[in-house]
């Protein structure tokens, strides 16, 4: 367990980092920024939805809520699919938390593959067209309803309810005014600091904390119980690695963050560089809440867009890594990984003791309101 161990102290300042940047994001740029510009049905509302997603740190079935707001507010079919494919893939904790574990190669990735991916999707998706579906979930609100916070109608997820806007407001603009987006944009610098804080370490954390500790729970048992060099005998047939870890992550709920622990765990039992990046960027991104919703919301032919779009960019990147990238570039912090020479300085024991008190609070914090 020594390879856990080192990969939760090598992890712990990076995600914290993460984790800060993510608050300070949602406290000082104006949720309005993440809806205005991608109306129109066009490509470069497809471009905006993607690079908006890719920074946010939303998980898998954070953004769906978010991105079905933004289907509700006039966003067009290319820059929902697109805003879904990107945001779940990525986001500043995972990016940095992948550069700690798995290198700057890795990190620099996923981001691009992100990118690529959510372009092509959404461009697919607009093309090949389908039906706009206006139907709700369980639960339906009134479309005339002056407010649509997403914590009203889905649930607590990710501090969403600070910038709930809906189409139907008596905004001139088409976007409305709610009372949060209102309180937050009329806060003094320290007060959206503690906003910054709050959700950085208290609602980011119960948001992604379980699904990390989940990832890390894998780890440990792929570590313990996959016999060394499993992934062997795929090493001449990556098509078949590569189907296998499809198989397994698609339907599979697992978040950008926590991907990366059972990814790094999978690559020291023989899986190549190429699969765990499918692994990396197929599993956050489609798991079978997202696929039910879509299907639901915006029909079958937006749903195969958005499936074809997501496998296609994963397996075609995973065969550029393992087909013309040297494999030195995606593998030597694996060395050191595996052989935990490396003694842990007393910032990084730091930094984990911090991390597990946050995750134990995000934990356990939710019982305490029943």
């Amino acid at each position: 367990m020594n390879e856990i161990l080192h990969l939760i102290n090598e992890m712990s300042p990076y995600l914290l980092l993460g984790f800060l940047i993510a608050g300070l994001m949602h406290a000082f740029v104006p949720g309005k920024y993440y809806s205005r510009y991608l109306s129109k049905n066009n490509f470069r509302s497809v471009v905006n939805a993607a690079l908006l997603g890719i920074p946010l740190p939303l998980c898998s079935c954070g953004v769906i809520p978010t991105a079905m707001s933004l289907h509700k507010e006039g966003a067009s079919k290319g820059a929902v699919v697109s805003f879904l494919i990107a945001t779940p893939q990525t986001g500043v904790d995972s990016i940095v938390a992948t550069y700690s574990l798995m290198g700057l190669p890795f990190a620099l990735l996923r981001p691009v593959v992100a990118l690529f991916t959510a372009l092509f999707g959404g461009q697919l998706a607009q093309a090949i067209g389908d039906e706009r579906r206006e139907a709700s979930f369980s639960g339906e609100r009134n479309e005339e309803s002056s407010c649509c916070c997403h914590h009203h109608e889905y649930g607590h997820e990710s501090g969403a309810e600070e910038d709930c806007c809906c189409a139907h407001d008596n905004a001139s603009d088409g976007h409305c005014s709610c009372e949060h987006a209102e309180a937050k944009a009329g806060m003094t610098f320290w007060q959206k600091m503690g906003v910054a804080l709050r959700y950085a370490f208290v609602d980011m954390v119960e948001d992604i904390g379980k699904w990390l500790v989940v990832g890390l729970v894998v780890a440990a048992l792929i570590t313990v119980l996959v016999p060394d060099e499993f992934f062997a005998v795929f090493a001449g047939n990556t098509w078949l690695s590569m189907l296998l870890v499809l198989c397994i992550s698609v339907p599979m709920y697992i978040c950008a963050t926590g991907s990366i622990p059972i990814a790094v765990a999978l690559m020291l039992k023989g899986l190549t560089p190429g699969a765990a990046l499918v692994l990396l960027m197929a599993g956050p991104a489609a798991n079978m809440a997202s696929i039910l919703v879509i299907r639901q919301r915006m029909g079958a032919r937006t749903l195969v867009a958005y499936l074809a779009a997501i496998v296609a960019g994963a397996v075609l990147a995973g065969f550029g890594i393992d087909y013309l990238l040297p494999r030195e570039w995606f593998t030597d912090n694996l060395v050191q990984l595996e052989s935990g020479t490396e003694i842990a300085t007393w910032f990084e024991w730091t930094c984990s003791a911090l991390l597990v008190l946050l995750l134990g609070y995000a934990l356990l914090r939710p019982h305490h309101h029943h």
